[in-house]
């Protein structure tokens, strides 16, 4: 689905976002109010320019107080493989734009991430798994490291990879795979209003306690039998520490 066609489905009285060199930012109207957007389109690259605008448009939401809600549309590349961006800090300005994310949900503005397209490594990181509930559009394809690429990392053959990730829904890439381990929460209905969806998601993030749950979707989906379980354990050892 078209990023065009998305906007039109979100706000059909009409919008302020724009994209410019890759990069979404404005608003529309949502309910009695306005939601902020901001994302990643075209599958373009993600570098240091673009991590800190994006991290920028997130700050003045939180600066403007109120509780206005952001939305993180993303159809992206990975992060951008330059040796500029690498040396001067790429790492570090896609750490900025997740924390951004991360300190304007935790300041009150409810974060939506929207996959349409696809997405990778860090770029998928610093965006969409930084946000307190990420779905996708039917046709999203994201992962945090194609298999070609991880077997370069591992050593390890390319068809042996592939059998594990048959098997494995951590393990392995694709829309269906990130649903199942609880990293995507649900795939909206392209054939309803979005609007109405996304406002939905919304409410019930406000209702919700802030704590990730993505733990005890992944067991109750059966892709992260063990997370759930681990972090409870975790929390417990820090709090008798």
């Amino acid at each position: 689905m078209a990023l065009e066609a998305i906007l039109a489905a979100l706000f059909p009285a009409g919008h302020a976002v724009t994209v410019s060199d890759g990069l979404i930012t404005g608003d529309g109207p949502l309910g009695a109010g306005r939601i902020a957007v901001v994302g990643i389109d075209g599958n373009t690259a993600l570098g240091i320019e673009g991590a800190c605008h994006l991290a920028g448009r997130v700050l003045d939401v939180v600066r403007a107080g109120g509780e206005t809600p952001i939305l993180v549309l993303i159809d992206s590349d990975s992060q951008r493989m330059s040796r500029r961006d690498e040396l001067l800090g790429l790492n570090e300005y896609l750490a900025h734009l997740a924390k951004a994310l991360l300190l304007a949900d935790a300041q009150g503005h409810p974060t939506i991430g929207l996959l349409y397209g696809h997405s990778a490594a860090g770029a998928f990181i610093a965006t969409a798994l930084a946000t307190r509930v990420l779905v996708a559009l039917p046709g999203a394809h994201p992962s945090v490291m194609d298999l070609p690429s991880v077997a370069r990392v591992t050593k390890l053959p390319l068809e042996k990879l592939e059998e594990m990730a048959r098997a494995t829904p951590v393990f392995a890439p694709g829309l269906d795979n990130m649903v199942q381990t609880g990293a995507v929460q649900a795939v909206l209905d392209p054939t309803q209003p979005l609007g109405p969806q996304v406002a939905a998601l919304i409410a019930q993030g406000a209702a919700a306690d802030i704590r990730d749950t993505r733990d005890a979707l992944g067991r109750e989906r059966g892709g992260r039998p063990l997370a759930h379980d681990i972090a409870a354990r975790v929390v417990r050892e820090a709090q008798g520490a």
